[in-house]
């Protein structure tokens, strides 16, 4: 019985880490790879953005890591610096990305991926869940590529019972 257990896990994992390559799973995030610096705007006002994207422990998730840089100014007169850290993995059970960001002021976002463009040009992440705000809240984030250099980035929120109403749009142009 242990021996039978035993080689029906080994088929389950050898059928699940050969169901697709580390080329084939993030080839649609390998645009993103690498630094970014941009320019935004919302309701915290204008900013200079940082952002960078790479594959972390042993290529089993992409990593980005995002500060938003708000000098004083008529919307936001003390200026703030926002930072959040995100995690894109692939779960092979639902067949589905998820993406999780961790942020500064304590908000947890699990995002799913909503839908990619067929020419991958528009990506689509919807939260599943999120920690640290009254219930019903969603958020959203599209990514529209633009060129080989160039995206965009609209983050939403939607309060309870509402539609998604853009929070800031962030314009990245590739630094390396």
């Amino acid at each position: 019985m242990q021996n039978t257990i035993l080689s029906l896990l080994l088929v389950i994992t050898l059928a699940f880490g050969q169901s697709h390559s580390k080329e084939e799973v993030w080839s649609p995030f390998k645009f993103f790879l690498g630094a970014w610096q941009g320019t935004g705007k919302g309701q915290s006002g204008h900013a200079q953005l940082e952002r960078e994207y790479q594959l972390v422990l042993g290529e089993k998730f992409l990593q980005v890591k995002n500060k938003s840089i708000y000098p004083p100014q008529e919307k936001n007169p003390k200026g703030e610096v926002h930072e959040d850290w995100g995690m894109i993995s692939f779960d092979r059970t639902r067949k589905r990305f998820v993406l999780r960001q961790f942020h500064v002021e304590g908000f947890v976002n699990q995002y799913l991926l909503d839908s990619l463009a067929a020419d991958g040009k528009a990506i689509v992440f919807v939260t599943e869940s999120i920690e640290n705000i009254p219930a019903g809240w969603r958020a959203q984030e599209r990514y529209l590529i633009l060129n080989e250099t160039e995206f965009v980035e609209v983050f939403s929120l939607a309060a309870p019972g509402k539609d998604f109403a853009v929070y800031a749009e962030n314009h990245f142009k590739r630094r390396r």
